[in-house]
């Protein structure tokens, strides 16, 4: 639609010092024609957009104007709003500070009645806004960054092409291609020490489209029956979801596991205490009888 152009345009000319036509016919996938019919309509509205002739030239807004809160409806401010408020809890800086201050015009309206806080950063903020800055960066510009690693396989140095920061499962991680693997991989940042710049361009390669598979972890030849206390429905419900298929005559509650190794199978059923029991295979209640007796002789 054509609304939704004119939104994404004025969103991009917020964020970038400059803009040619060539690339938002790129990036809306329309003619420059249209694109130059948009440009004129954003400023028939009353936005005072620049036009600069000649090699390097292109759109930009001119300095110091403030959008008026009315080209977007309040409820669609806020939601704007909140989502940038909560860039601004892992930035190590004040650039989407800025861009609201542009988009509010110091709007009461749009400003009060706050009732979503969005709050992104680690317990730790230190540990990774440095590192966000750091990738975001070297993203922009094309460089590969390194990194010293660690994970429950032990300690490495990464070279890695960087593509995607990305915020889930409440922590974030940057998406790319790793030298050393010579594959794509996820990498959590509060796991990352001594990040830096290599200065070196990546490669030219075919990026796949980047997919969240939140259970992966969950797939794979580990089957297993585990009971939980009734106590721990909350948290059955929080990671499983409402719909809990068997309960036995306590009202405990039984699940069918599938998990992807046994390692992180036990590591995950040890959260649980005692409010946990393995029921079978045979197998795996002996190996974790063995795990706990060895927890139990460290005391």
């Amino acid at each position: 639609m054509k609304i939704d152009r004119l939104i994404g345009i004025l969103s991009i000319l917020l964020q970038k010092d400059m803009v040619t036509s060539a690339e938002l016919s790129e990036k809306f996938e329309v003619s420059q024609r249209t694109i130059l019919r948009d440009i004129d309509a954003i400023g028939k509205a009353g936005i005072p957009i620049v036009s600069q002739q000649g090699q390097g030239g292109g759109f930009y807004i001119m300095d110091g104007y403030r959008v008026d809160r009315t080209l977007l409806s309040s409820d669609d401010m806020k939601v704007i709003l909140a989502g940038l408020k909560s860039l601004d809890s892992v930035s190590g800086t004040n650039r989407y500070r800025r861009l609201m201050d542009k988009i509010c015009a110091d709007s009461p309206s749009v400003n009060s009645g706050e009732h979503i806080i969005i709050d992104l950063s680690s317990w730790d903020k230190a540990a990774v806004s440095d590192k966000i800055e750091l990738i975001k960066t070297a993203m922009e510009k094309q460089e590969t960054i390194s990194f010293t690693y660690f994970s429950a396989k032990g300690e490495t140095r990464r070279v890695i092409e960087p593509y995607h920061l990305v915020y889930q499962w409440a922590s974030w991680y940057v998406w790319g291609y790793c030298t050393k693997r010579c594959d794509w991989r996820m990498f959590k940042l509060t796991r990352m020490t001594q990040v830096i710049s290599t200065g070196c361009r990546r490669a030219e390669r075919e990026v796949p489209e980047y997919t969240c598979d939140k259970l992966a972890h969950a797939k794979g030849g580990v089957k297993a029956k585990v009971k939980f206390d009734k106590s721990q429905k909350w948290r059955i419900i929080d990671e499983f979801g409402t719909d809990i298929p068997q309960f036995d005559e306590q009202g405990d509650i039984l699940v069918d596991f599938e998990w992807s190794d046994t390692e992180s199978f036990y590591n995950y059923i040890l959260t649980f205490g005692d409010k946990a029991e393995i029921l079978s295979p045979e197998q795996y209640r002996k190996e974790f009888k063995k795990l706990a007796k060895k927890i139990f002789e460290c005391y």
